[in-house]
């Protein structure tokens, strides 16, 4: 058992014409009789010829970003946090059309989208999302990780951080017994922990050595789950020790 995953060039926008004051007197109230005030505001947000789209260049790079990505996070990805949570209403509404929903965790400051369904709780509509599964590695490290940075949360630090050798170190606690190649198994758990880096699960800082804890492993790993996956973890541990012996 192993828990899942889902797996620009700078465009200068096209201006519309600006518009000649009327001297018509008739035409100086605030109401505009022929729509022509929304046709100008919604050019303004053209980026290429033909483009009607409505979300500004800002809003447009975070929407491809949360759909290129599992999370959008405001420690790793500040702009575009920013830009969903101040708006997240035509996000959520791009999302909404294509089957998706989006969810912005406050506390954490995570924003990511999710496959929506039906009332019935049936998936019934075409999906973009698939699940991929952690490696049996990634699964030990993302429950270490969900502890450490509980625990250090509950102390009152905000950055938390962990020795890149001491990840490698945990995961070698949990090889079978009946498993010898530690050189093959030292590569996984170094593999793992940098497919979690690329993830934006961990970031690397200034010492080479140490890995920055994203909040987000809060939300990818609420306490409940945490749980679920500890207790797999255990008693797969327990059965190939039996195994060996």
């Amino acid at each position: 058992m192993t828990d899942t995953h889902d797996d620009s060039g700078t465009f200068e926008p096209v201006l519309g014409p600006a518009e000649n004051e009327s001297d018509d007197e008739d035409f100086g109230t605030d109401e505009d009789p022929f729509g022509e005030a929304d046709d100008e505001a919604a050019s303004t947000l053209a980026l290429f010829e033909g483009d009607t789209g409505g979300l500004s260049l800002a809003q447009r790079r975070a929407l491809v970003v949360l759909l290129k990505n599992r999370f959008v996070s405001a420690d790793q990805r500040p702009a575009e946090w920013r830009v969903i949570r101040e708006d997240p209403a035509p996000i959520k509404s791009r999302l909404n059309d294509l089957f998706l929903e989006l969810h912005i965790d406050e506390r954490y400051e995570v924003a990511f989208k999710r496959q929506a369904w039906t009332d019935s709780g049936a998936r019934e509509f075409p999906t973009l999302l698939h699940d991929t599964a952690y490696t049996r590695e990634e699964t030990i490290l993302l429950v270490f990780l969900r502890h450490r940075f509980q625990s250090e949360q509950n102390a009152g630090h905000d950055d938390v951080t962990v020795e890149y050798d001491d990840l490698v170190t945990h995961v070698a606690a949990f090889r079978p017994a009946s498993d010898t190649n530690r050189s093959g198994g030292e590569t996984a758990a170094r593999n793992a922990v940098e497919r979690l880096i690329k993830s934006d699960v961990l970031a690397r800082t200034n010492d080479t050595a140490r890995l920055r804890i994203s909040p987000v492993i809060a939300v990818l790993l609420p306490l409940p789950r945490l749980r679920e996956l500890w207790d797999w973890l255990v008693n797969e541990n327990v059965s190939d020790q039996e195994i060996a012996t």
